[in-house]
């Protein structure tokens, strides 16, 4: 497999506008038609008969809007097996929920998950995956190699086919507070190729030295999605160079994350800041720090939207972590 790199490779001109991705109050009937996915968090979400539909096991920290990924084309949509997938307008979200259980523990679930969406993504012409993400129980338990994050990286890799040949996508992956044998997985994918960006403050992830694990996390820093029209941002933490910053400091390390998150905009040619386009999702490992992390997201961000939820991120040491998405 070939990791993915920094090329600045352009995709065609004729690439169809990017999915758009909104937080709005939870639907009271059928998701519309062309929806492509919608995400409820948290126990108290709604719960709709829909493949396109994704309860997400991590609670809420205040508010609880859905998150509506919408294209410009009816979408179709089923199941196979612990599989979800809905598609249109050359757009493609697949899912997979699995109980670790039935398959002996954290890696062998993730090789389970990943080798189901390879294969189904490798059969359609939405091969290209733009953006993917991974929650699952106590992340951070086991030690040495034995963590579960670590175990959970070794079964990832081993079961990405074709479908990441091109390049690993951009990612988050974050501990949930829910049944710990829960893995869901899932991925906005297109028909066409996208375009790797990293951050020149960090090493890219697949190279990390081996202290992280016998497999290094297999993302990218973020994607740039084939009309150029939105940046996919990755999972971002107080992470400079390959080692985390601020042991314990939450304001110190905020302030890091959106250094981070500055420079991958910089590299990938995209105007700083977000505004009210820019959808953006915290993770954060103490609830009693919601507040300080919304009051630092309103210093700096006033006009993104902000969902803050219950999770824990890949290294113990890390307090939040921040994604989402930025739209020229």
């Amino acid at each position: 497999m070939r990791p993915a790199s920094d090329m600045r490779e352009r995709a065609p001109l004729a690439a169809r506008p990017s999915p758009t991705v909104t937080y709005r109050e939870p639907p009271a009937g059928p998701l519309p038609s062309r929806t492509l996915a919608a995400f409820g968090f948290g126990r108290a979400a709604r719960a709709i008969d829909d493949p396109r539909w994704l309860g997400v096991a991590l609670e809420p920290l205040g508010e609880a809007p859905v998150e509506v990924w919408t294209v410009d084309a009816d979408v179709t949509y089923g199941r196979d097996g612990d599989l979800r997938w809905s598609r249109g307008g050359g757009w493609l979200y697949a899912a997979v929920e699995c109980d670790e259980a039935d398959h002996g523990g954290p890696e062998g679930a993730a090789a389970h998950a990943y080798r189901q969406l390879s294969a189904f993504v490798s059969r359609g012409p939405e091969c290209h995956v733009q953006r993917i993400w991974n929650y699952l129980g106590a992340i951070n338990a086991g030690a040495g190699d034995d963590e579960r994050y670590k175990l959970f990286c070794n079964g990832r890799i081993a079961g990405m086919g074709e479908a990441f040949a091109q390049g690993f996508p951009a990612a988050s992956a974050i501990g949930h507070h829910a049944s710990e044998g829960l893995l869901q997985v899932y991925l906005l994918a297109t028909d066409r190729p996208g375009t790797r960006v990293e951050n020149p403050r960090q090493v890219s992830a697949w190279q990390y030295p081996r202290q992280y694990g016998r497999t290094p996390p297999s993302f990218a820093r973020g994607t740039l999605l084939p009309a150029d029209d939105l940046l996919a941002i990755s999972g971002t933490a107080a992470v400079v160079g390959h080692a985390s910053a601020h042991a314990g400091d939450l304001a110190a390390q905020l302030a890091e994350t959106r250094r981070n998150r500055d420079a991958l905009l910089a590299n990938g040619g995209i105007p700083e800041g977000f505004d009210a386009r820019a959808p953006l999702k915290a993770y954060v490992r103490h609830p009693a720090d919601a507040a300080e992390v919304k009051a630092f997201a309103d210093a700096h961000w006033p006009d993104a939207p902000l969902v803050v939820v219950h999770g824990d991120i890949c290294r113990e040491e890390l307090l939040v972590e921040i994604d989402g998405w930025r739209y020229r």
